[in-house]
């Protein structure tokens, strides 16, 4: 059984885990340390304290994904507009958590007092992000070249957003 629930505590090692396999073996983060569950800890309770959400994806009682929200940039002008973050564990993209994820995220997303969602996406050759964001409707907004570097190379990012009114 699959469902999407909101970060409970006892997540918090999990999603630690998930991120550092995304930190340590590719570019579609650019940390290059991983985040212990203490950093997540904190990091949870200020995205949560701000009314947003930070979401699970739960398959068979596992946790196999998460998704958040935060403010786009820390100036009080970004304050109506969010970034969504989205990784799901080892062995269980392409089975449709991603956009349960992302579509439970717009929704809640769509009651705070937010505007304007915005995914920043690491250009690791690999389509399958933006072909996710474009099917809620994320534009295509521009490009940064060159801005990342990791793993010897150097990355851009997409930008993409949606209008959430």
């Amino acid at each position: 059984m699959t469902k999407v629930r909101a970060l409970a505590e006892t997540d918090l090692p999990v999603i630690a885990g998930i991120y550092a396999h995304y930190v340590t073996t590719t570019v579609a983060t650019f940390d290059e340390t991983p985040l212990t569950p203490d950093d997540w800890r904190v990091k949870a309770g200020g995205i949560t304290e701000a009314g947003l959400p930070f979401l699970v994806a739960e398959v068979d009682g596992e946790v196999a994904g998460y998704a958040y929200v935060a403010q786009y940039r820390p100036k009080p002008a970004y304050r109506h507009t969010l970034e969504d973050t989205i990784y799901l564990a080892p062995g269980r993209t392409g089975k449709g958590l991603g956009r349960l994820l992302l579509g439970s995220l717009i929704d809640r997303a769509r009651e705070t007092e937010a505007r304007q969602l915005v995914a920043v996406i690491a250009d690791s050759g690999d389509p399958s992000s933006a072909r996710l964001h474009e099917r809620f409707g994320f534009a295509h907004a521009g490009r940064l070249r060159s801005v990342g570097f990791k793993h010897g190379r150097w990355i851009d990012t997409a930008l993409m957003q949606l209008d959430l009114r």
